[in-house]
């Protein structure tokens, strides 16, 4: 009986977990890409490895924190794909054509956007440090995921080492 328990229970963990990995998949194939512009950081953790933590210009707004809760950005992308804030997501306000859903969570007093952090291998942080655009898949719900890092022109950054 212990064993048909665990059994079932190892059932619902591998299908939760193949549900969560197909989203993200289809995310990153049906997502709109759209450039956030990065804010300094210091690219390095000695416990857990190379890594860059990344903060976004966009969560230093003020407006966000005024909000008393998670919630969405209205935000909008030049021809570049950069996007800009334009508001907080008021559900009696309609959203305009062309502008995108954001989720932000409001965390004490950090504003998270979801994609705090970038793993790369050790001793590859030279090949990131250039990095000034966090490139991000968005579903219309505002759901997003880390697609990778650009560089000031938006060109991908990527490791150089093999």
């Amino acid at each position: 009986m212990r064993s048909l328990f665990v059994f079932i229970i190892a059932v619902v963990v591998l299908a939760y977990v193949n549900f969560e990995i197909y989203q993200k998949e289809q995310l990153l194939t049906e997502g709109t890409t759209i450039f956030l512009e990065l804010a300094p950081v210091d690219p390095r953790s000695l416990i857990q490895g190379d890594y860059m933590v990344l903060r976004y210009k966009i969560a230093r707004l003020e407006a966000l924190y005024e909000a008393k809760q998670d919630g969405y950005l209205v935000i909008e992308r030049n021809e570049d794909q950069i996007a800009q804030f334009k508001r907080i997501y008021d559900e009696n306000t309609a959203l305009e054509a062309g502008s995108l859903l954001l989720r932000f969570r409001k965390r004490g007093s950090e504003i998270r956007l979801g994609a705090e952090s970038f793993f790369f291998q050790e001793g590859h942080a030279k090949d990131y440090e250039n990095a000034r655009y966090g490139e991000l898949k968005v579903t219309p719900s505002g759901e997003s995921v880390l697609v990778g890092l650009r560089d000031a022109e938006l060109k991908p950054l990527v490791s150089k080492k093999k």
